[in-house]
Formats: structure tokens, sequence, C-alpha cells
């Protein structure tokens, strides 16, 4: 499960005190520890009892501008810093089952009964209420390819509750948690790295009962492009597609271009073909995903 980051500490600090913090720091994404460091200085912010609300009102005088502006999360989110280069920090609100928003929206939109992982580090600490409940598992992200339906060696770990104060750290493709309603509205502030190659990155949605991956929860814009390239019958698109099934650096991709070339193909054949040579790619992805649908097809 994630980790548990003790930091005891009184002092207060505003939120431009923890921006400066962290932009000086040699803070690395990819680096656990180096988020662990900054927990101290995270501390210190959710020490600060009006901050939050003073930016809420600030937000609200100004009909939201700076959230609709750097905000590409959903209104669950308030962006206390968008990405700049390394990371973001964030404040999200967990409602209870009994609030408006979710008895108008239903609990999707808040990921609630949804077991999945990061493609990042962060480190989070509850700010207000009692905090959502966790089911927390583990995995080996590096020993698995990403197909849908690939046994993934889930591990329950506990249930446990981001209480005020409480600060862990969610390691990328490590820390599967299945988040439950708080009994009350909640918030927590979290640092959240943010790697270069970001995009690429994937995170799982996962099948609790049976230990396998159930879907992948990201997709790039290229993926999409390239899906639509093939699409429209260019040549063009095809000698891209092909191009990036064969060498592409990352095996979503991969699998994206893979799967496109097989949408132009004929349904009797041609495609059952296409499905047994990608059970030979040398893409893990590409043979698992590959070798899935052949069994679904056939």
């Amino acid at each position: 499960m994630p980790r548990v980051i003790d930091t005891p500490t009184d002092a207060v600090i505003d939120l431009d005190t923890l921006v400066a913090h962290i932009e000086t720091a040699p803070f690395d994404p990819d680096d656990s520890d180096a988020l662990v460091a900054l927990g101290p200085m995270l501390r210190a912010l959710a020490n600060n009892r009006t901050f939050l609300t003073d930016m809420a009102i600030a937000e609200l005088k100004t009909r939201c501008a700076g959230q609709i502006r750097d905000n590409g999360y959903s209104a669950q989110v308030m962006m206390l810093r968008p990405p700049g280069g390394r990371y973001l920090l964030r404040a999200a609100f967990w409602p209870a089952m009994q609030d408006h928003v979710v008895r108008m929206s239903g609990t999707a939109p808040f990921f609630y009964h949804v077991p999945h992982d990061h493609a990042f580090h962060f480190l989070t600490i509850g700010y207000l209420g009692p905090g959502y409940r966790s089911d927390y598992y583990e995995y080996d992200g590096a020993k698995v390819a990403g197909a849908p339906g690939e046994h993934a060696g889930l591990r329950f770990v506990e249930r446990s509750r981001l209480d005020e104060g409480r600060m862990l750290l969610y390691r990328a493709n490590i820390d599967v948690h299945d988040q439950l309603p708080p009994d009350a509205l909640s918030v927590s502030l979290s640092i959240m790295g943010v790697a270069p190659d970001q995009g690429w990155r994937r995170q799982y949605r996962f099948d609790t009962a049976t230990g396998c991956i159930a879907e992948a929860m990201t997709l790039s814009s290229a993926e999409l492009l390239l899906a639509l390239a093939v699409q429209c019958g260019t040549d063009n698109g095809l000698d891209m597609a092909e191009d990036f099934a064969r060498r592409h650096p990352c095996d979503a991709m991969r699998w994206t271009a893979w799967e496109a070339i097989a949408s132009t193909l004929p349904k009797e054949q041609g495609a059952a073909d296409h499905w047994h040579r990608g059970m030979r790619n040398d893409s893990a992805l590409v043979r698992m995903a590959s070798r899935a649908r052949l069994e679904a097809e056939s």
C-alpha cells in the first residue's frame, strides 16, 4: 500500500512558499524519495487552515477564470499550480454519498469503486474532513504488458482512511486503491510528479475479484490521431501505422497501430492472419492482445 509518511511540524506556510521551495529543490518526479523530502513543506501548507478557502473565494469572484484556464481535471479538483514541468499541485474534493452532488451525478465522476493505480508518484495529505477510505492492493507494474484480462498478481494489503493530517506516498504502477466515499465531505492536498514522457505512461483499472487488468485508463492524443489517419483511408496513414507497429518505443502505440491496421483488413481470413502475426511481434502487449483478439473472434 502507499507509504505512510510521518513528518510532524507546527510550521505554517502559504502556497507561494511551497511553490518556491519545489522550484528551487533538486526534485526529480521519478524519484519517490524526492517527493518524501517535500513532506514537511506539504504538511506546513496543510497546517494553513485558510489558504484554500481564500483561493476558492478568489476564484468565485472571477467566475473561476483561473480554473477554467489551467485545470484539465473535472470539477472535483481545484488546481493549485498547473503542470509547468516537474510537478503539479492540486486539492481534490471527496463528497459523501449523502451529498447533493453524488445524489445527482452518482459516484463515477469521483472514481469511487474503481480500483486503479497511477502512472506517476504523488504525495497526498488529508486536509479536511474524515477522508476517503480505500481498499489497498499492490502489484509489480514492471512485470505486466498491460493487456486487458492480463493477470497482474494483485495482493490485498488493507483497508484504511486518509484521515485529516495523514500523509501517504503513492508509488507509480505499484499501489492500487479502490476508493470508497467518506462519511462527510473531505479534501486532500497533493504534490504530483509530472515526467517528460507522462503522456505515454499507463494507468490501469483492475478487476480485484480476478486480480486482472480490466483496461488501460489513459490514451495519448497521438494514438487517437493515428487511428483517425488510418480510418480516413490514406496510404500515408497506413504506412505510418505499419512503421509504428514495427518500431515505436511505446508498446501502447504499437498496439494501437496494429489494431488500426486490422480495421482495414477483410473480416474473413485477413484479420485472423494479422492476429497470428501479432502473436510473433516482439512487443509483449501486441502479442498478448493479439492472442486475446484471436480467441475472441474464433
